[in-house]
């Protein structure tokens, strides 16, 4: 249990506080963590100055995506009952001691000391951080759960914005040094540390039985996938439902993140052999321009879910998604505006996909316990973390080492995540609503109660 000021009992609002002080504690965190969409900044000095390949160079964003669905899905029901500012002091603790071990093992040239302190310790300080305000809000805002979860979800998909071009600029350009490398981690690790300290001492939970003005629980204009009753995160589990969007968030996250991971070096291999190639502060301006629109379709996307359903968003994410890929795959390298265009878009989608799915769970599961049902389903990210890069790299590398170039080192990798968007539209399809058998009784799906758990 939470002791001393981390304890949930110390963060109750008081009458008259403003909801609207939750979303900057939240973003306060999530702007921190987001810096693993930088990750591709990192690859390209890290890769000269220890001599690494492609895929070995993403070992530490995998297992960060990896450590993060894992300590979400175990953390789940911890963060649940120790409550918000508690998870955000463990994110804090994790992620910072990832950066500041990661220079360690730049420092004395021992990558498994990075692929360790950023992506297993690190990620252990993504997964609590993401999963630590998403209860809460959902609480605050059950009016407009959609754009509650959007506006702190952004904050992860916006994090690259700050950190790339900052990154960038304490790397400098190439030729890189271990100690610049090395000091990069250990400011980065400093300067988060302080920054979701904010969030820790600003997060509040509303008081048992808080509700908006004027505001009473009831299905939504006849959606039958919106329900009012509630299910636990055990029996979650054994519903198609859970499953069923278990895939749809596997196989969208596995199609942006592969190019989100890789972003950086992609860009630049794409349009090397034109008349415009793409220089280093380019790439990273690219890096930065995915984080923003995967930033705003986190906010734009689920607020627009709160009015046209959730199934619906999920229809555009991955259908639309798919015919995207499609285009990158037939223009190849042929307008370089096409191919910013159709990547923004999808990591809009990406990044959407992400924010919708807790109000998703909502409407499906009720407020009970849902941050634990959350945090379960997140280990769909763990599994598409290692599926996007792996899928993305080792084509890559294979292509490179038989003599290719161009979009020749992507045509491959783009075709499956076309697939993989088609049988995540299909599983979407078949998500219908949750068996009353499932449901908890109904003195058990009180709001308070799944505070209290």
């Amino acid at each position: 249990m939470a002791v001393g000021f981390l304890d949930r009992s110390r963060i109750v609002a008081a009458p008259g506080w403003s909801r609207w002080l939750v979303p900057p504690a939240a973003l306060a965190v999530h702007l921190s963590i987001g810096q693993a969409y930088a990750w591709s900044v990192f690859k390209p000095p890290l890769e000269k100055t220890l001599g690494l390949s492609g895929t070995e160079s993403a070992l530490p964003f995998q297992l960060g995506i990896v450590m993060l669905g894992l300590s979400a899905a175990f953390g789940g029901t911890l963060v649940e009952r120790n409550g918000p500012r508690w998870a955000m002091f463990v994110s804090m603790v994790c992620f910072s001691s990832g950066f500041l071990l990661s220079a360690l093992g730049v420092a004395t040239s021992q990558y498994w000391l990075v692929v360790l302190g950023w992506g297993g310790i690190g990620g252990i300080g993504l997964g609590i951080g993401y999963i630590s305000p998403v209860s809460t809000l959902i609480k605050w805002f059950p009016d407009r759960p959609g754009m509650a979860t959007g506006i702190a979800i952004m904050g992860f998909g916006g994090g690259a914005l700050i950190a790339s071009p900052w990154s960038s600029q304490m790397l400098g350009a190439a030729p890189w040094s271990i100690g610049t490398v090395a000091t990069a981690f250990l400011v980065h690790g400093l300067v988060y540390a302080v920054f979701m300290t904010l969030g820790i001492l600003l997060v509040r939970v509303p008081a048992d039985g808080w509700k908006p003005a004027g505001w009473e629980p009831k299905p939504d204009h006849g959606n039958a996938m919106i329900t009012t009753a509630n299910v636990s995160a055990r029996n979650a589990l054994r519903t198609p439902q859970f499953w069923l969007l278990w895939v749809v968030l596997c196989f969208n996250v596995t199609a942006g993140i592969g190019i989100l991971e890789k972003a950086s070096p992609m860009i630049a291999d794409f349009f090397r052999e034109t008349s415009t190639p793409v220089g280093t502060a380019a790439a990273a301006g690219f890096v930065a321009l995915l984080s923003l629109t995967n930033m705003l379709g986190r906010f734009v996307w689920s607020s627009t879910s709160d009015l046209v359903g959730r199934k619906n968003i999920y229809r555009l994410y991955l259908g639309a998604g798919a015919l995207l890929y499609l285009v990158i795959a037939l223009t190849t390298n042929a307008s370089k505006l096409v191919f910013v265009l159709c990547a923004m878009l999808i990591l809009s989608f990406y990044g959407g996909g992400f924010a919708t799915v807790p109000a998703y769970l909502k409407d499906l599961f009720g407020t009970y316990q849902v941050g634990a049902i959350h945090g379960r389903l997140l280990t769909a990210w763990s599994m598409a973390g290692v599926l996007g890069p792996l899928i993305v790299n080792a084509i890559s590398d294979s292509q490179k080492a038989a003599g290719k170039v161009g979009p020749d080192l992507y045509t491959t990798s783009l075709f499956i995540m076309i697939g993989l968007l088609v049988v995540g539209f299909v599983a979407n399809e078949l998500v219908r609503p949750v068996d009353p058998k499932y449901h908890e009784p109904a003195s058990s799906g009180e709001p308070a109660r799944s505070e209290a758990r």
